[in-house]
């Protein structure tokens, strides 16, 4: 440090999607009680972006059964610290999560129609018309709304995706009134390379600090993408502790990037996440074991070994 003066890093946000996009996808189902105790751990590590859960249809996603009473615990608790999300497909959704207290949900489309009719059986402008009423009410209530766009990159089923194609869905998304777009690479193939040919046609037009990249880890590729991401302005993440997650509609898509992983290459480089790398390995460490599977955080493993 140069004498009399101070060095202040630049902050990069992360959001933990771990409680929710994580664990949505993982075959095991954990109570609630662990969930909380899952919420509670990330918050000591200093995580202040969190994805609780989601208001879905307990059919069709019963990992997510729970969101009321996850929610009861732990926004009393919080709610002035951390930024709590959740996701919420439609009007019924959106009201249960406004009852519980939220102050920023979630809604999202994809860029693929196939991918849009697998996931949520709507075509991507009938996605739009579903959750136009979110923000029309959102607005008024004096709420957040993050906008998800699946397959920015490509698709299981349509294959490469160009990115004029993205710029229009997240276009749409910001003129509805979204504060932030997710930029879900969901299938986790995606090189440094056709990240910056995205994020050149989108940066045109949108300026970095309304773009989130949320990276999946298939072939090992979510922090070299997110070095490219780095170098060209984005400043938000999305992650997973453990790397939790996947993509049920895509044959073998890894989890999102892990949340260790994202920390220890930012640390690195000298930006300031503000969490803590030891206390968040704890936290993997303790859904790890009520999970019963073994994680795949490169960082986490590496560090669980060393201990």
């Amino acid at each position: 440090m140069i004498r009399g003066r101070k060095f202040t890093l630049e902050k990069v946000k992360i959001t933990e999607v771990g409680p929710r996009d994580g664990l949505q996808n993982e075959k095991t189902i954990l109570s609630t009680q662990d969930k909380f105790e899952f919420v509670n751990r990330l918050v000591e590590s200093g995580a202040k972006h969190i994805e609780l859960t989601s208001f879905v249809r307990k059919d069709r996603i019963p990992q997510m059964a729970d969101a009321i009473e996850l929610s009861a615990m732990v926004l009393p608790k919080y709610s002035s610290d951390v930024q709590f999300s959740c996701l919420t497909p439609n009007t019924k959704g959106y009201e249960a999560a406004k009852i519980a207290g939220f102050k920023e949900v979630a809604v999202f489309t994809a860029t693929s129609e196939s991918f849009t009719k697998k996931n949520i059986n709507m075509t991507v402008m009938e996605s739009f018309s579903s959750f136009q009423p979110i923000f029309d009410f959102a607005k008024t209530d004096g709420i957040k709304v993050r906008g998800y766009i699946s397959t920015v990159v490509a698709c299981p089923y349509e294959g490469k995706i160009q990115p004029e194609k993205t710029l229009e869905i997240a276009e749409r998304l910001l003129d509805a009134g979204a504060y932030e777009i997710s930029l879900g690479e969901t299938i986790g193939v995606a090189v440094p390379d056709e990240i910056e040919s995205l994020l050149e046609v989108l940066l045109k037009k949108i300026p970095s600090s309304f773009l989130n990249c949320h990276f999946h880890d298939t072939y090992g590729m979510a922090i070299a993408n997110t070095k490219q991401a780095l170098s060209m302005g984005i400043r938000s993440f999305d992650s997973s502790a453990g790397g939790l997650g996947g993509c049920p509609y895509a044959k073998g898509a890894a989890g999102n990037v892990a949340t260790e992983d994202l920390v220890y290459f930012l640390t690195r480089e000298g930006y300031d996440t503000g969490i803590n790398l030891e206390e968040l390995v704890k936290v993997s460490q303790f859904v790890e074991s009520k999970l019963e599977r073994n994680l795949n955080s490169r960082t986490y493993i590496a560090k669980k070994n060393v201990g």
